[in-house]
Formats: C-alpha cells, sequence, structure tokens
C-alpha cells in the first residue's frame, strides 16, 4: 500500500510499505502447506510481500518437524518456540502468550493459520486481540463432533477471522450455516497442490520401499495419531487387534509410530501384541517425501488423519478411515474412502468392501495457493 503524509494539504506520497504476513505454524500437515503458500508468496516478491514464519514446536520430534522444513524447502522460521509435550490448555495458552509478544514487536497486516491445532487457534486469538487480521486457511471444515479438540479449535478459529480460505463448496455452505458470510472465498485445497509437487519429487528420490523391502500395492499403511483413538484403551486395543488379524505374509502391515502413539500403546501394554507379529512393520516416524511414496504405493491405507485420507483420494489409493466422521466427505462420496470407526470387525469389514470409485474435483487444479495471495493482494 501507499503512504503518505500532508504537507500544505498536499499529500506526498512515500515508498510503497511492503505487506508483512507472519505466518504459523506448528504441526506437520500445516508445513505442508504452509510450503506450497510460501513459493506463491516468494513468486510474488515484486508484489512487495514479506512473509515471516514463527514456528510453535507444537510437533517436537525431530522427524515430524525438522525433516520436513528441509524436504520441503520452507523458509527457515524467525521464531522458533517450544511448546510441544503438554495438555492441550498449557500449550493453548502457551503458544498464545508468547505468539502475543512476537506480534506486538513486528505489528505485521496479516496473521496466517492453517487448519485445526492447536496453534491454529492460539495464533488467531493472539493476533485478533491485537486487531490484526486473520487469515485461515482450510476454513469452514466440520466433523459435528465436539469431543474432537481439533473441531473446537476450527470453529474458534473462523468465528474470528476475516479472510477465510475454504477447500472445499461444502466448507462454504458449513460457514454459510453458521451466519458467518463475509471474507469467505472457495479456493480449492494447498494440500492438493502439495500432492502434485511432491508427487512427483517423491517418485524420483525416495528409497522407502526397495529400503523396508515392499512391493508396489503389496502392503497396508496404517497411521494412527488421533486423541479420540491413542487416549481411549478400548478404541486402541481394538484398533490393534484389526491390524493384527489383517497383517499376512503377502500383505504385511507398515505403521510408522506417531509419538502420542507410541506412548499410549505402551501405557496399555499393546507394544508387545505389536512387535510378536512377524506381518506388522513398526518404523519410527518418516519423512514427508518416504510417506508419500507410501501411500501412493499402498493396497490400502488405514488412518485417522484428516490429510492422509485425502492424499489417499489424491493418489487414488482405498481409504479406511478409523473415526465415525470425517470432515473431508468428498472423500467418502467419490468411493475412495470409508468410514470403519474403531471396532475391529467392522475395519475388516471395510477392508474386503468394494465401492464404486470416481474422481473429486472439489480441490482444485493445483493452483489454490497462488489464488490465495492474489486475492490478499486485490484486498
Amino acid at each position: 500500500m501507499t503512504v503518505g503524509i500532508l504537507y500544505d494539504n498536499h499529500i506526498i506520497k512515500e515508498k510503497k510499505k511492503n505487506m508483512k504476513i507472519i505466518t504459523i505454524i506448528g504441526a506437520r500437515p500445516q508445513f505442508i502447506k504452509a510450503a506450497m503458500v510460501s513459493k506463491a508468496i516468494i513468486q510474488h516478491k515484486d508484489a512487495g510481500i514479506e512473509e515471516y514464519i514463527l514456528h510453535t514446536g507444537q510437533h517436537y520430534d525431530a522427524n515430524m518437524s525438522d525433516v520436513f522444513f528441509r524436504q520441503l524447502d520452507i523458509p527457515k522460521p524467525t521464531w522458533q518456540l517450544q511448546c510441544g509435550q503438554e495438555s492441550h490448555a498449557a500449550m493453548t495458552a502457551r503458544i498464545l502468550v508468547e505468539t502475543e509478544k512476537v506480534l506486538c514487536t513486528n505489528n505485521p497486516d496479516y496473521v496466517l493459520v492453517y487448519g485445526d491445532t492447536n496453534s491454529t487457534l492460539a495464533g488467531a486469538l493472539a493476533a485478533v486481540k491485537l486487531h490484526i487480521p486473520v487469515v485461515h486457511v482450510e476454513a469452514g471444515l466440520r466433523s459435528f463432533n465436539k469431543y474432537m479438540p481439533e473441531e473446537i479449535n476450527r470453529i474458534l478459529t473462523d468465528r474470528i477471522s476475516t479472510l477465510l480460505f475454504c477447500p472445499t463448496s461444502t466448507a462454504v455452505n458449513n460457514l454459510h450455516r453458521e451466519g458467518i458470510v463475509e471474507g469467505i472465498y472457495h479456493v480449492g485445497d494447498v494440500m492438493y497442490d502439495a500432492a502434485i509437487v511432491f508427487g512427483k519429487i517423491a517418485s524420483q528420490y525416495s528409497s522407502i520401499l526397495s529400503s523396508l523391502n515392499l512391493k508396489s500395492k503389496g502392503f497396508y499403511l496404517c497411521t494412527i495419531h488421533r486423541a479420540e483413538n491413542t487416549d481411549n484403551r478400548e478404541r486402541i486395543t481394538s484398533i490393534i487387534k484389526a491390524l493384527t488379524d489383517i497383517a499376512t505374509a503377502n500383505y504385511p502391515v507398515i505403521l510408522p509410530l506417531h509419538p502420542r502413539t507410541r506412548t499410549c500403546v505402551e501405557k496399555y501394554n499393546l507394544l508387545p501384541e505389536i512387535a510378536f507379529n512377524p506381518f506388522i512393520r513398526l518404523i519410527e516416524p518418516i519423512g514427508y517425501l518416504d510417506m508419500i511414496m507410501l501411500e501412493k504405493e499402498a493396497a490400502v491405507i488405514l488412518t485417522d488423519s484428516g490429510g492422509v485420507q485425502k492424499e489417499a483420494c489424491f493418489y487414488q489409493t482405498p481409504c479406511i478411515t478409523l473415526r465415525n466422521e470425517t470432515e473431508w466427505t468428498e472423500t467418502v462420496n467419490c468411493g475412495w474412502n470409508q468410514l470403519a470407526g474403531y471396532r475391529t470387525e467392522n475395519i475388516i469389514r471395510c477392508l474386503y468392501t468394494s465401492t464404486h470409485k470416481t474422481n473429486v474435483s472439489e480441490y482444485g487444479s493445483g493452483n489454490t495457493a497462488e489464488k490465495i495471495i492474489d486475492i490478499i493482494l486485490e484486498l
């Protein structure tokens, strides 16, 4: 924007002021989304946009944080907080306090947040209380399950955001039903942008299949991390039972173990059941490119992750969601995703159920990040 001063009733124009955006991220899916938007910002550098990244440290494991910045070529964070390994309340409060300090000192034009984590809500709250406009990428998603911390985070963030960038028409309709009608844009999904770009790179550079001695479409991939599953003994026990039942020599289960999941399976004494099964391959959390390669080449994916559900759909790999609901209803409607919940018999039934599959056009054409930056510049 152009700024000026009044002198003898004449406006003297001064140098054009760069637009300053502070992006707040803290969890794996946000790193992926930020990679695409940051690239779009760099491509618009002549327009005078400056982006500064604040990493809250919500994901504290190096495999789930540092490696993503390297592989996705995300600009190095200007601020690195250490707000992981705490309760929801303590983590959110600490991020809120520390983020407010950064915003007060740097006074950005916009604060940009992604998705539905504690970092999302805390960053948005810190900004709106300082009267800084909030940009919410991936707005309008609803699972209609308020027992999920993510559902609370996304509802509250949408309420206080100035610009709401929605990935689907369903998300737009959700906001309208809640009385939110201004600042809404249906732009598509930046995760689809990433799937196109990094899917090709993964095929070139990932060696995960050979290192694990896996055949294309000859294994199952499973990820479990949501608190509703990991913190509930009955649910996690039932899911692990399903994995032990479906794992075979021809179709082993590959299980990258999230830090929270490892803590819970150890607490419930489930680790021996996994470790002693020769057909369940327990591995550490892996980099994004290796994860993409496993998603592309798996026979079936079993997950409670929203991002993995979508990536399965993007790569046309059948998916079984270990939840009773999903924010990404399009993946179910097109047949690539089935909702199984946590019960062993339901998971196994879905594994052997064939569905009619179609393509999804809701998520854009791979240029969502550019659309977002274009709209911010127009405003």
